[in-house]
C-alpha cells in the first residue's frame, strides 16, 4: 500500500510583507498621482486616492517585496532637494555644452564603486545618476559592486566618482542602511 506524503503545512502570509501600509512611500505616490490625475481634491477623490494608494501595493506585494522603512525620513527629503537642484544645474550645464559650438566636451566611461547593501538602494542610486542630465548609469555590476556611468563631460572622472558617492550614495546609506 502506497502512502501519500502529508500535505504542505499552510502558512499565514508574512505579516511584514502583507500589511496594508507595507509600502508607505509607494502608497503616498500612488495617492498623490491619483489626485493629480483627477485634478481635484474633493472628498470623494481623496477617499479614492487613499483606497487606491493602500490596495495597489497590498495587491502587488509579491512582486515588489517587503517595503523598506527609511531610518531617516528627513534625510530623504534633503536628498530629494539635492537631486532636484542637481537636475536643474546639470540641465543648464548640458545646454551650455550643446549650444556652444566652441565647447569640446570630454565624454568618459566612469566606474563608480558602491558600498550599499540593499538592492533597492543600489537601484535608487542608479536611477538618480540617470536622471541627472549629463550622466547615464548603464550597467550595475553586482559582482564588482560598481555602476558603469557614461558622463557627457568628464575632464576629471575621479571628481565625478567622488561627487556621486558624497552627494547620493552616503545619504542613501544613512536613509536605507
Amino acid at each position: 500500500m502506497k502512502t501519500r506524503p502529508p500535505p504542505p503545512a499552510k502558512t499565514a502570509p508574512d505579516r511584514e510583507t502583507r500589511r496594508w501600509f507595507g509600502h508607505p512611500a509607494l502608497s503616498l505616490v500612488i495617492a498623490a498621482s491619483w489626485l493629480l490625475l483627477q485634478g481635484s481634491v474633493e472628498l470623494v477623490h481623496i477617499l479614492w486616492a487613499v483606497i487606491v494608494g493602500l490596495v495597489l501595493p497590498w495587491l502587488v506585494h509579491g512582486f515588489i517585496g517587503a517595503g523598506l522603512r527609511p531610518r531617516a525620513p528627513w534625510l530623504a527629503l534633503r536628498l530629494l532637494g539635492v537631486v532636484l537642484r542637481d537636475i536643474v544645474v546639470a540641465n543648464v550645464a548640458v545646454a551650455r555644452i550643446v549650444l556652444n559650438p566652441r565647447k569640446d566636451p570630454q565624454p568618459a566611461w566612469v566606474r563608480v564603486p558602491y558600498t550599499l547593501q540593499e538592492p533597492l538602494a543600489v537601484m535608487l542610486l542608479a536611477t538618480i545618476i540617470t536622471n541627472t542630465p549629463g550622466t547615464v548609469s548603464c550597467v550595475v555590476d553586482e559582482e564588482r559592486r560598481e555602476i558603469l556611468v557614461h558622463a557627457l563631460d568628464a575632464p576629471d572622472p575621479q571628481a565625478i566618482v567622488d561627487d556621486i558617492v558624497q552627494r547620493y550614495e552616503q545619504p542613501l546609506k544613512e536613509i536605507l542602511g
